[in-house]
């Protein structure tokens, strides 16, 4: 059974920063791609950053050069430092990693920053 468990959300000034981690069971996450997805109030669900099996990320373009998503093997767990956080990075953050039928997904963290 999979399940992933996202922690580090909170409130933060517009500068800060925070860090997202997301602890994953029933998997291994290096044998997997693993994702981070956000969701504004009102908004689509988009993709925010992702690491593939042989450690090659990818970024919205909106997060580039301020977000970094890694892995820690040891761990099991995915992490997103997030710094020079903006009001619209406000959402709530969610794990993510492909399924054999569907994407399996954490329950989220709410992120929010304020101005």
């Amino acid at each position: 059974q999979v399940r992933l468990v996202e922690s580090g959300g909170g409130l933060v000034q517009a500068g800060g920063s925070l860090r997202l981690s997301c602890a994953a069971s029933g998997i291994t996450i290096s044998l997997n791609t693993m994702a981070w997805y956000r969701q504004a109030p009102g908004e689509q669900r988009e993709l925010v950053a992702s690491i593939r099996i042989g450690g090659s990320t990818n970024y919205a373009d909106s997060v580039k050069g301020r977000f970094t998503i890694s892995r820690d093997n040891a761990k099991n767990t995915v992490n997103l430092q997030m710094n020079n956080l903006k009001p619209e990075d406000t959402a709530v953050y969610y794990c993510s990693t492909p399924g054999p039928f569907f994407p399996y997904w954490g329950q989220g963290t709410q992120v929010t920053v304020s101005s």
